[in-house]
């Protein structure tokens, strides 16, 4: 299959495009880093940019949590390693904020 050509103008629009997601994914994970976020609110968006943002790297982004405490959390909740946040499901879900829920 061949690679489609594109024009120097629709290649510079998919590369400020793809700036700009990542830009996105960034502010998401400082936010969570810092705690001006929850992870509920982080998965209540429907942005495409936290959608297509892997499981794995936003918990990474959580406090305290690199990267083998996260593998840890993704095999003890039953979540794919290369799941994205748009395809958890409903269960799945529910397991990630009741692990992380607020502590009274």
């Amino acid at each position: 299959m061949a690679v489609p050509t594109i024009s120097p103008e629709e290649r510079s629009a998919a590369l400020a495009k793809a700036a700009a997601v990542r830009r996105e994914r960034a502010a998401v994970k400082a936010a969570l880093k810092s705690g001006r976020l929850s992870l509920g609110e982080v998965l209540a968006t429907d942005t495409l940019a936290v959608g297509k943002m892997p499981v794995r790297a936003l918990l990474e982004s959580l406090p305290a949590i690199g990267k083998a405490r996260a593998a840890e959390l993704l095999v003890e909740l039953g979540i794919s390693g290369n799941r994205r946040v748009r395809g958890l499901g409903v269960q799945q879900r529910e397991r990630l904020l009741e692990r992380f829920a607020p502590r009274a």
